[in-house]
């Protein structure tokens, strides 16, 4: 025992009604919601590099936190291991989720990293088989050091790239061994800053190199868990080549990858990019590369990522709403890529931070569910298109020509009439349940 946590007790389910800031009014793993208990629908992790490798600073100011498990040494390493996994055990969550960076101190060189990162490896190893926690996906940490200034896989550089993969390597190793359900690929440097040095050409030819070199050795090495992508728009690079989930699905098809790569969506990231996260998780849905999410919020008051944790009902129910929709998740979950406020020091706050974002998950949940089961928005949306389900527009889609269609409209007399969409009367019906 740490002792970091000293005095705070595992978080229970005590209901609505519950006055105890240290329990759960919504979550309550156990209950079935449409069919599932409630954690396989929620699948909750926590997120290492926010919860214990970020110091407390933004772009404006340095560190506020201080944490025992601070520092560059490998006892402060299996120290942090330690405190997260008593973290994990206290809010009964059954998955987190870690960057190569966020585990391992930065060694002297590549070898140097690589041994330390495996003796991590080997900790979580013995962690998981005395805690409950599973890990639910890795990823390498390709866009703090320095050497990624200009990108990762996209690097003008050769030795770049091949440092790159080879860390991606190593971290592919190390969620296998770990039985992870999912690796992913977080471009944060894959993008440019102006076209005046840049070849787009060059760079995405070797992102989407990087990507099939991924995938062939996931298949090599006998891994049975999904590959992601997560989708960035912007922040730092000026553009970054994985804008939304419609740009990746474009590269993905490009380079023959559709059928291997999924992606995880980030609430805030959809916001960068100027869509709503249940936009981004139907496409993915309808576009056959749905994976998982990661759930935090921006301030909708600043124009940067911000990294909190969601605090509204409403908006969860509508992502839920859409995951529901798809079939729920398969290998991926709810990654809390959220972080503290600089201001919230204490252990309490780390704790309590993640009882409300759970709560608030759970309830969107089970209001997207009752809505899903109440059925009248999926009929409202089926009688709007129900004109398609008629033989004659089935046939004009499968193979009508514009001259077909032409000679039918010119003898028949068609005169088609606006219909009205309803949306304020579908919205009226979805406030009822949430």
């Amino acid at each position: 025992m740490t002792g970091y946590f000293n005095g705070i007790p595992a978080i229970r389910y005590e209901g609505p009604e519950s006055e105890n800031d240290f329990a759960f009014r919504h979550y309550n793993p156990d209950e079935v919601v449409a069919g599932r208990r409630m954690e396989d629908h929620l699948r909750f992790a926590v997120a290492y590099w926010h919860s214990f490798a970020w110091p407390g600073g933004d772009p404006f100011g340095g560190q506020t936190f201080e944490r025992p498990w601070f520092g560059d040494t490998m006892e402060h390493a299996r120290l942090k291991a330690d405190a997260a996994f008593e973290m994990f055990d206290i809010l009964g969550v059954p998955y987190f989720c870690f960057h190569d960076a966020d585990v391992r101190p930065e060694a002297g060189s590549f070898a140097a990293s690589l041994k330390q990162f495996e003796a991590i490896v080997d900790h979580f190893g013995a962690k998981m088989q005395t805690h409950r926690a599973r890990l639910l996906w890795s990823t390498a940490n390709l866009f703090s050091h320095r050497r990624f200034m200009a990108g990762a896989a996209t690097n003008p550089d050769p030795e770049v790239f091949a440092w790159s993969a080879a860390t991606v390597k190593a971290c592919m190793d190390a969620t296998h061994r770990l039985g992870g359900q999912n690796y992913v690929l977080w471009g944060g440097r894959e993008g440019y800053e102006t076209l005046l040095n840049t070849d787009l050409g060059r760079e995405r030819h070797q992102a989407g190199r990087f990507l099939q070199m991924v995938v062939d050795y996931k298949h090599r090495i006998g891994f049975k868990g999904t590959i992601l992508i997560e989708p960035k728009p912007q922040e730092p690079s000026k553009h970054q080549y994985d804008y939304d989930v419609a740009t990746v699905y474009g590269f993905l098809k490009d380079f023959g990858l559709e059928q291997e790569v999924k992606v995880n969506i980030e609430q805030g990231h959809a916001i960068l990019a100027g869509h709503s996260f249940e936009h981004e998780i139907a496409l993915a849905a309808s576009l056959g590369i749905f994976g998982s999410i990661d759930m935090n919020r921006n301030d909708y008051q600043s124009g940067w990522d911000t990294d909190q944790f969601p605090d509204s009902v409403p908006e969860m129910a509508r992502a839920y709403y859409e995951i529901l929709r798809a079939g729920g998740f398969t290998t991926g979950g709810t990654n809390f890529d959220a972080k503290l406020r600089r201001q919230s020091l204490d252990p309490e706050d780390l704790i309590l931070a993640h009882v409300g974002a759970m709560d608030i998950c759970a309830r969107a949940l089970k209001a997207a569910a009752a809505l899903l089961q109440d059925g009248a928005l999926e009929r409202a949306r089926a009688e709007r298109y129900a004109g398609w389900d008629r033989p004659e527009a089935k046939s004009m889609l499968a193979t009508g020509t514009l001259e077909s269609i032409s000679a039918r409209v010119l003898e028949s007399g068609l005169d088609p009439k606006p219909r009205s969409g309803c949306q304020e009367r579908l919205e009226n019906l979805w406030n009822r349940f949430v």
